[in-house]
C-alpha cells in the first residue's frame, strides 16, 4: 500500500515546500519539531523539544522523512523501530560528522580537498603550516550556512580561530583554486532507481547560498557524468532513498572535488520547482513512498535567488515575466532565509539580465557572478 500520511522531522521552509509538493499527490503531513521554533506554517505541527510526544507523532504517519540533518541520531534510530524512515539513520549520522563524511568520500574514491583532523589550537597551527595558508577550519559537527568555520591566513591565527569555533575537534581544509562551486542533486527510489538533475552553479556570500543556476551552458558532458558517478556511489553505499545533495568545487582542469553532502532536499535544488519537469520536492516524496521517479531534465535556463534578512519588493518581482516568488512566511531577521525567487528565461543571456533586475529589488543582494558569463 502506498503511504499517504508523511511524517517530517523538522518544521522549517523545506518541510513547507515538501508539503506543498505532496498535497497534489494526496499526501497529508505531520511535522515533529524538536527545536521549539517551527516555521512551516502548514500541515499539523507537533512541537516536542523534550521528546514527550513521539508516540502521538508515530500514530499519525505511515512513513517518515526529514527536512534537516541536525537531529539526534538516537531519535531517528528509535523511530526506525516503528516506521520506515527515508533516508535512513546511517546517512544522517555520516552527514552530521565531517570526519565520517570525509572517510566515506575517501573510501569511495571521491576526491576532496587536502585535509587534516585536529584536536587543539597547536595542532590547528601545525595543519595550517603543513597545508599552506589560507586554510579553512570547520567544526566536525553542527556547522551549516557558514557557522562553525574560520579562515586562517597564517598559522599564527590558530588560537583565535580555535576559540572562536569552540569545538573539541576540527577539520582543516586546504583552499582550492576552483573555477566555480557546483552541486549535484540526485534521487534514489526504494527499488534502487537513480535519477540526476543537471548540475547547478552556486554563488555563496558569507557562507550562505545566494544564487543557483542550471543547467550550465559550458558544462562538458564528461564533468556531469563524473559528478553523477560520485553521487551514485554515495547513494548505493548508503542504500539511500530520497534526494541527496553533493556540493563540489570544479577546478580549472575540469576535475571535481567534493566539499560536503546533505541528506535532504537542498537549497541549491530550489530552481527545480519552476525550471525542471519534476521538482526535487515531488521526487523526494515519490521516492520515500515507493512511487516511480519523475523526469529531472531542465525545461529552461533557471536561476534561484535567495532572499536573506529583509523582504524584497515582492510586487515588483512578481511583475517580471517568468519570475516565481516562494515566500516562507518568516519574520525578517539578519541572515535568515525568508524566500527565494526562481527566474526563468529562454536563454542564459536573458536570464542574467533578468536576475540583475531581481537583484535591484532585493535588499543587500550581492552582484551575481557566473563563471560562464563571458560566453554570453
Amino acid at each position: 500500500m502506498i503511504a499517504k500520511n508523511i511524517g517530517v522531522l523538522g518544521a522549517g521552509q523545506l518541510g513547507r515546500m515538501l508539503a506543498l509538493a505532496g498535497y497534489p499527490l494526496g499526501n497529508t503531513f505531520t511535522f515533529l519539531d524538536t527545536t521549539g521554533n517551527p516555521s512551516a506554517g502548514i500541515g499539523e505541527v507537533i512541537v516536542d523539544p523534550d521528546n514527550q510526544h513521539l508516540a502521538a507523532f508515530l500514530e499519525k504517519v505511515d512513513v517518515v522523512t526529514y527536512e534537516f540533518e541536525h537531529l539526534p541520531v538516537a531519535l531517528v534510530q528509535q523511530i526506525e523501530q516503528h516506521k520506515p524512515v527515508y533516508p535512513g539513520s546511517r546517512a544522517i549520522a555520516v552527514c552530521q560528522n565531517r570526519v565520517e563524511e570525509k572517510a566515506l568520500f575517501d573510501r569511495l574514491g571521491i576526491p576532496t580537498p587536502a585535509y587534516r583532523v585536529v584536536e587543539s589550537a597547536e595542532q590547528l597551527a601545525a595543519a595550517a603550516a603543513e597545508l599552506g595558508c589560507p586554510v579553512v577550519a570547520k567544526s566536525v559537527t553542527e556547522g551549516y550556512d557558514g557557522k562553525g568555520q574560520a579562515v586562517l591566513k597564517a598559522p599564527e591565527q590558530a588560537q583565535e580561530a580555535w576559540e572562536a569555533i569552540g569545538h573539541s575537534q576540527l577539520i582543516v581544509e586546504a583552499f582550492v583554486d576552483f573555477v566555480r562551486e557546483v552541486s549535484m542533486i540526485a534521487v534514489r527510489g526504494r527499488d534502487g532507481e537513480v535519477v540526476f538533475y543537471p548540475m547547478a552553479e552556486n554563488q555563496h556570500v558569507g557562507g550562505i547560498l545566494r544564487y543557483s543556476v542550471a543547467p550550465l551552458p559550458d558544462l562538458d558532458a564528461s564533468v556531469q557524468q563524473t559528478a553523477d558517478s560520485y553521487i551514485r556511489a554515495l547513494l548505493d553505499e548508503l542504500d539511500y532513498v530520497g534526494v541527496l545533495a553533493l556540493e563540489l568545487f570544479q577546478t580549472r582542469d575540469g576535475s571535481l572535488l567534493a566539499n560536503e553532502m546533505a541528506p535532504r532536499v537542498h537549497n541549491s535544488g530550489h530552481w527545480t520547482m519552476d525550471g525542471a519537469v519534476t521538482s526535487q520536492f515531488e521526487n523526494h516524496l515519490r521516492a520515500v513512498q515507493g512511487l516511480p521517479l519523475g523526469a529531472t531534465n531542465a525545461t529552461a535556463p533557471t536561476c534561484m535567488v535567495n532572499v536573506i534578512g529583509l523582504e524584497g519588493d515582492n510586487a515588483a518581482l512578481l511583475a517580471m515575466a517568468d519570475t516565481h516568488l516562494h515566500r516562507y512566511d518568516k519574520e525578517e531577521r539578519p541572515g535568515r532565509k525568508l524566500a527565494h525567487v526562481n527566474v526563468v528565461a529562454a536563454t542564459h543571456a536573458e536570464l542574467l539580465e533578468k536576475v540583475r533586475a531581481c537583484q535591484a529589488l532585493i535588499p543587500d543582494a550581492p552582484p551575481v557572478a557566473w563563471s560562464f558569463e563571458s560566453m554570453l
